[in-house]
């Protein structure tokens, strides 16, 4: 906090995004799909999942969920735009091995069911489990950053945000 931050307000808001699931945090450059790796759709971090269940990782609403059950796209309470997509052409198993527990327009709170990926599954099927976690309004922040570390729990902050105030 600066010496005049009190005086005059504060100039930044920070936001942080949460893990959508327990598992090894690493960076977009990693996926191995161009889409993803070269931030087309936005900034962001991976996650490649130990566990089968993910979660919300803000607080928002629901502005789209995919039919197959492969991905959700949120809005945040604080206006940032959230694509959750779990694992690489898993909209080509045509939401086999997906559940989804929401529905659009659903609001959620962090730490909220999202959906269930029998990860085993759609291993065996020969595809990536790995799970990119987008901000799609990048351009609208002056700063997205990955935390540190790899181990994730839904607890950790996995994204670290920082959107200037006019």
């Amino acid at each position: 906090m600066g010496l005049f931050d009190n005086f005059f307000g504060k100039k930044e808001e920070r936001i942080q995004i949460f893990a959508p699931v327990e598992g090894k945090l690493v960076p977009l450059s990693e996926v191995s799909d161009p889409t993803f790796a070269e931030e087309i759709l936005g900034q962001g971090a991976a996650v490649i999942p130990t566990s089968n269940q993910f979660f919300s990782p803000v607080d928002g609403t629901l502005t789209t969920v995919f039919p197959t059950g492969h991905a959700v796209a949120l809005t945040s309470s604080t206006g940032v735009e959230v694509l959750l997509h779990v694992g690489l052409d898993t909209v080509k198993l045509n939401g086999k091995h997906f559940t989804v527990h929401v529905e659009e327009g659903q609001q959620v709170k962090k730490g909220d069911l999202l959906l269930e990926a029998d990860l085993e599954q759609i291993k065996a099927e020969g595809f990536d489990i790995i799970t990119p976690v987008i901000i799609c309004n990048t351009e609208e922040f002056s700063e997205i950053g990955m935390a540190r570390g790899s181990k994730v729990t839904v607890e950790d902050a996995i994204l670290n945000i920082i959107k200037r105030k006019e």
